[in-house]
């Protein structure tokens, strides 16, 4: 009895063995076929950055320089601690950047919240690249992991019409409008605000190097071609590839990017908002902005069909 129980359950013994090692073995093939979160985000990295490789040397822009450009080194802004370079890009989550570098570089226990919009802008506490020597300004992109973040074009420029001239700021809301309707008003004391089709206007009139930062080109902002940012962040991914930029520069774990915004009861810039806008421009304006932005379209893999974007993006 117990010699054909023995026989019985013998083959069946070595069956299971087999099936828990097949299916142990095919778990593992299962793992290495499907990429960790980490290793997708480093895939999509490479892909951006390869990108911009290929669309700087098709349209040679990479120009090796002695010296890094004043107007590019006043955008960088270097926090030594943890070995940081961050390109502040406006109107792509640079406030909340600020803030965090703020945070990264302070001894005392702070909160985002308590650093104001205005504050942070104004600081002398963070430091900007260009207020080094050069031959320091060589070290630190030598050494430093160096960032940069980059939104739609055409969605940041909506965002910028909003925030700058839709507000009270006096710069922006009477300097900067005083000029528009002195370009394209008869009656350049009216008191209405800035149209969106008025402000478009006055951008594609000035040469590209000479607007304003809140609107210029992103690419002439933090000269990608020739400096090889580490990382190189979207908007549309911000919380992801924040995340994964405070991990690779060793920021505490308790140090979370802040998702503050200056006007708290206004809705955010985003596709339904920005196609609002373009849909007041005429197909002449439409055009001459896709050739300004050309090269931020391009260099950062975002289509210039503007309606099959944002809609995907609803």
């Amino acid at each position: 009895m117990n010699q054909k129980l023995l026989v019985f359950l013998l083959p069946n013994f070595l069956f299971g063995i087999f099936l828990f090692g097949f299916f142990y073995k095919r778990q593992e093939n299962l793992t290495d076929v499907f990429p960790t979160p980490t290793e997708n985000w480093l895939a999509i990295q490479n892909s951006r950055k390869n990108t911009l490789a290929s669309v700087c040397l098709k349209n040679n822009l990479n120009k090796p320089r002695s010296k890094l450009d004043s107007l590019v080194a006043n955008q960088l802004f270097v926090e030594h601690k943890h070995k940081f370079i961050y390109c502040e890009v406006p109107k792509v989550g640079c406030s909340n950047w600020k803030r965090t570098i703020f945070l990264l570089q302070s001894d005392f226990n702070a909160e985002a919240s308590d650093i104001g919009h205005d504050s942070i802008h104004h600081t002398s506490l963070i430091k900007r690249l260009v207020s080094y020597p050069p031959a320091l300004q060589k070290e630190f992109l030598s050494n430093y992991t160096k960032v940069m973040f980059t939104r739609h074009p055409l969605e940041r420029l909506v965002s910028a019409y909003r925030d700058k001239l839709l507000h009270s700021e006096p710069f922006y809301s009477t300097t900067i409008a005083n000029e528009i309707k002195a370009m394209f008003r008869k009656n350049k004391g009216s008191s209405e605000k800035v149209s969106f089709q008025e402000f478009v206007s006055f951008i594609i009139a000035k040469p590209p190097h000479t607007l304003d930062i809140h609107w210029k080109p992103m690419f002439l902002l933090c000269d990608p071609c020739n400096i090889h940012y580490d990382i190189v962040g979207k908007y549309e991914t911000l919380g992801l590839d924040s995340e994964h930029v405070l991990k690779d520069i060793g920021a505490p774990e308790s140090l979370q990017y802040p998702s503050l915004k200056r006007y708290s009861s206004e809705k955010r810039t985003d596709g339904d908002i920005t196609l609002e806008y373009l849909r007041h421009l005429t197909s002449e304006q439409i055009e001459k902005i896709k050739k300004l932005y050309e090269m931020d379209f391009f260099l950062f893999n975002y289509t210039m069909k503007y309606e099959d974007y944002f809609s995907l993006n609803d």
